[in-house]
């Protein structure tokens, strides 16, 4: 049976988009749970996991930069679906707890930072304590003798005894994250010269001491109709000033114009890497 890797423990987003597209794709997988993204790429690219449903950016906060950077510093992996998560937040808490007397808030980072307007509004004065994970926040405000709340999916509060005291609680009701599902692909295999999927993901290093370095890879795309749905830069993580970018390509220009563009964007940079072409799934 084949194993996915996820963001653990229960109950985090990762878990609720992983079940949602098991069921989606009637798909027989064991989820395996991991402590955080950089183990769930790392299980994938050591082949110990078949695969790993990672995040890699929030419409709200953007880029999840350990998944870029340790996807930019691999050989041995693709990408193999994209899914689109709409994100839920819940505050809960202990049951019968008055949600005005709580002094604590806990949750990841991410989901902190999407609620941001509700807490400034609702809790200007409390504590607020980054976790791990959603999930981690449950557990932490199961396990407290304190008033306290977490930010989490419905899940992760009802796994640990916790009631609703707010639902949908992100600043945005639009608010969505999407998902890599990654895995191994050996150094030696077949260069990808055919697109069928939606997407193509590109990652390149190109001479940034020299002027028009970026427009002229922008350019092989354009003059090509190759549409870029998406473009992000991270340091290279060799000297201050270099930098790597990743290019979301749509596929609908077809085989000819992405080989060539990509082709000439090879010629144009330091190295290239071709992630994979995939579909976009939106739960």
């Amino acid at each position: 049976m084949k194993t996915l890797g996820i963001l653990g423990p229960k109950g985090t987003h990762s878990e609720e988009a992983a079940l949602w597209l098991k069921k989606f794709l009637r798909e027989d997988f064991r989820l395996e749970i991991c402590a955080d993204i950089f183990d769930v790429i790392s299980a994938v690219k050591e082949k110990e996991l078949d695969a790993g449903l990672v995040p890699v950016e929030n419409s709200l906060e953007g880029s999840i930069n350990i998944t870029l950077d340790t996807l930019a510093r691999s050989d041995t992996l693709t990408i193999t679906r994209e899914l689109v998560w709409p994100v839920k937040n819940f505050l809960m808490t202990k049951p019968l707890v008055d949600v005005k007397g709580v002094r604590k808030i806990f949750s990841h980072a991410q989901p902190l930072a999407q609620c941001r307007k509700f807490l400034r509004e609702n809790f200007p004065d409390i504590e607020i304590i980054s976790t791990a994970s959603t999930a981690r926040a449950a557990e932490l405000v199961a396990e407290s003798e304190e008033l306290c709340a977490a930010i989490c999916t419905e899940r992760a509060g009802k796994l640990n005894g916790l009631a609703i005291a707010a639902k949908n609680i992100q600043d945005n009701p639009n608010n969505s994250t999407r998902f890599f599902e990654i895995s191994y692909r050996p150094r030696d295999a077949t260069p990808i010269e055919t697109f069928d999927g939606d997407k193509v993901l590109i990652i390149c290093q190109i001479d940034g001491s020299r002027a028009g370095s970026l427009c002229g890879v922008l350019e092989e795309f354009s003059k090509r109709g190759v549409n870029m749905t998406r473009i992000e830069s991270r340091p290279a993580r060799t000297i201050l000033g270099a930098y790597i970018f990743f290019f979301d390509l749509e596929t609908d220009a077809g085989d000819a114009a992405l080989r060539e563009s990509i082709r000439a964007v090879y010629d144009k940079s330091i190295w290239l890497k071709n992630l994979g072409v995939f579909p976009v799934i939106y739960a």
